[in-house]
C-alpha cells in the first residue's frame, strides 16, 4: 500500500471547540462575602491548622493560595461546599499551593476557574481527596487547563475526586515522584488522567470516560526530568470519544479523539487488569516522540523519545478501534482491517533505538511485550509504509507497587 502519514494523522486532529454556547452555574443568589474570610484563613494560616469550609456556595473571585506546611483545608462535602470561579478577575489559578509540605484538601468543589482549578507545587506529602473540580458549561477551549495539578512534588496522593471539563487534563501529576492516583472519575476532559515526566506512579480503581484520551503516560521533550516505572490497572477506560477541544500547539491537542490508554516516550510502564471498551480509535497506543509530533516544541539532547519495557497484558477489551478519528487513521484502519473491520486491541508506532538492537531485537528487558494480543506494528522508521499485525509475546518483571503511608 502507498505510505500512510498516520505520524500526522496523530498530531492534526485538532477538532473545532466545543463549548462557548452553555451557560456556567448561576451564582446568583450565591454568599460573596465568606470569600474575605477565606481570604484572611489561607493567609493567616499556620503550621497544624485545619480551615474548615461550611456547606454553601460561595463566589471567589480572586485566586486562592497558600505557602504554609501542614495545613488542611476541609469542606462539608463535595456536592455541598462549592467555591464558585465564575466571576473570578484576578489569579491564575483557583488555588495555588506553593511549597507547602504535608497538605490535605479535600471535601469541596471548585467550579469554573479562569485557569488550572488546583495546582500544587513543590509539596512533600501532598493529598487531594473527595474533590470535584468541574467546569458547568460542559466541554470548552476557553476551560481551565488542569483540574487537579500537583508538579514537582513527591509523595502525591490524589482519590475520589471527580474532574470534569478540563482543557487539557483533568488529573495531571508531572515532575513528580511517589505518586498513587486512584478510586477517581475524570469524564470530558481532553485528558482524564496524565502522569507526565514521573517516577514511581500507580494509577488505579478510576473511571475514565468521554474525554478524548482516557489515561495518558507521557514524557515531555522540553521539560528537565523523564519519567518511568508507572502501572495503570484495574480501571475502567471506556467511550472516551469527546472531539479534542485542547489549544492547538498543546501536547494534548494532538491526541487522537477515541483514544483508551496511551503512552508515549515513557519507560517501564504496566498496563494491566483495565477493562477499556468502545474507544472508537483504539484502547491502547503505544507511541515515539517521531510519531506524536512533539519534536516542535523542543527536544533536549539527552532526551530519550523510544517508549521500553512496556508491559501490556491481562486487559479485557470490548468494541472499538472501529471508527478512528481523522482521515488519515481511518485510511490506516481500512487498510489494514477493511471497512467494517476495527484496529487491533494494542497500537504501536513501530519505532525503537537502533542503538540498543541486537540483530534487530531490543534487549529483552527494553522490549514492548503484549502477550497473547494481536498488535497493530504502523512502521513508523519506514514512513509507516507496511503496517502490519504482529505478535508481541513476551513478558516482562511486574513493576514494585508504589507504596504511600495513606
Amino acid at each position: 500500500m502507498n505510505a500512510v502519514k498516520t505520524g500526522a494523522a496523530l498530531s492534526v486532529l485538532l477538532l473545532a471547540a466545543c463549548g462557548g454556547e452553555d451557560q456556567t452555574r448561576d451564582v446568583s443568589g450565591a454568599d460573596r462575602a465568606y470569600q474575605e474570610t477565606l481570604m484572611a484563613a489561607l493567609l493567616d494560616a499556620e503550621p497544624g491548622d485545619v480551615i474548615e469550609i461550611p456547606a454553601g456556595l460561595f463566589v471567589i473571585e480572586r485566586g486562592l493560595s497558600l505557602t504554609v506546611d501542614d495545613v488542611t483545608i476541609r469542606g462539608a462535602g463535595m456536592d455541598e461546599t462549592v467555591l464558585s470561579f465564575a466571576e473570578q478577575r484576578q489569579g491564575a489559578e483557583g488555588l495555588l499551593v506553593s511549597g507547602a509540605d504535608n497538605f490535605t484538601l479535600e471535601n469541596l468543589a471548585i467550579e469554573d476557574t479562569i485557569g488550572d482549578a488546583v495546582k500544587v507545587t513543590d509539596g512533600d506529602n501532598v493529598t487531594i481527596r473527595g474533590v470535584r473540580v468541574e467546569w458547568t458549561n460542559g466541554p470548552s477551549t476557553e476551560n481551565g487547563a488542569y483540574g487537579l495539578y500537583p508538579v514537582q512534588s513527591t509523595d502525591v496522593l490524589v482519590e475520589d475526586s471527580v474532574v470534569i471539563g478540563a482543557s487539557d487534563a483533568g488529573i495531571y501529576v508531572g515532575q513528580s515522584d511517589r505518586i498513587v492516583v486512584r478510586n477517581n472519575r475524570v469524564e470530558y476532559n481532553v485528558a482524564g488522567i496524565e502522569i507526565e515526566n514521573s517516577n514511581h506512579a500507580d494509577v488505579y480503581g478510576n473511571v475514565a470516560t468521554n474525554n478524548t484520551g482516557g489515561i495518558l503516560v507521557f514524557n515531555m521533550p522540553n521539560l528537565p526530568r523523564p519519567g518511568s516505572g508507572t502501572r495503570v490497572y484495574d480501571n475502567d477506560v471506556f467511550e472516551n470519544n469527546t472531539g479534542n477541544f485542547g489549544h492547538e500547539g498543546t501536547p494534548v491537542a494532538s491526541v487522537p479523539a477515541g483514544t483508551g490508554i496511551i503512552i508515549n516516550s515513557n519507560d517501564a510502564v504496566e498496563i494491566f487488569g483495565n477493562r477499556l471498551a468502545d474507544n472508537r480509535t483504539g484502547h491502547v497506543i503505544i507511541s515515539s516522540l517521531f510519531t506524536a509530533g512533539f519534536s516542535e516544541l523542543g527536544v533536549s539532547e539527552d532526551f530519550d523519545p523510544w517508549p521500553e519495557a512496556i508491559h501490556v497484558h491481562s486487559n479485557s477489551y470490548e468494541g472499538g478501534g472501529n471508527n478512528p478519528d481523522g482521515l488519515e487513521l481511518q485510511a490506516l484502519k481500512l487498510a489494514v482491517a477493511g471497512p467494517l473491520g476495527a484496529f487491533p486491541n494494542v497500537i504501536w508506532d513501530g519505532w525503537v533505538d537502533p542503538e540498543k538492537t541486537v540483530d534487530g531485537e531490543l534487549p529483552a528487558e527494553l522490549r514492548i511485550c503484549a502477550p497473547g494480543e494481536a498488535v497493530l506494528n504502523m512502521d513508523g522508521p519506514n514512513d509507516y509504509a507496511d503496517p502490519r499485525i504482529v505478535t508481541l509475546d513476551c513478558t516482562l518483571e511486574p513493576l514494585p507497587e508504589v507504596e504511600l503511608d495513606r
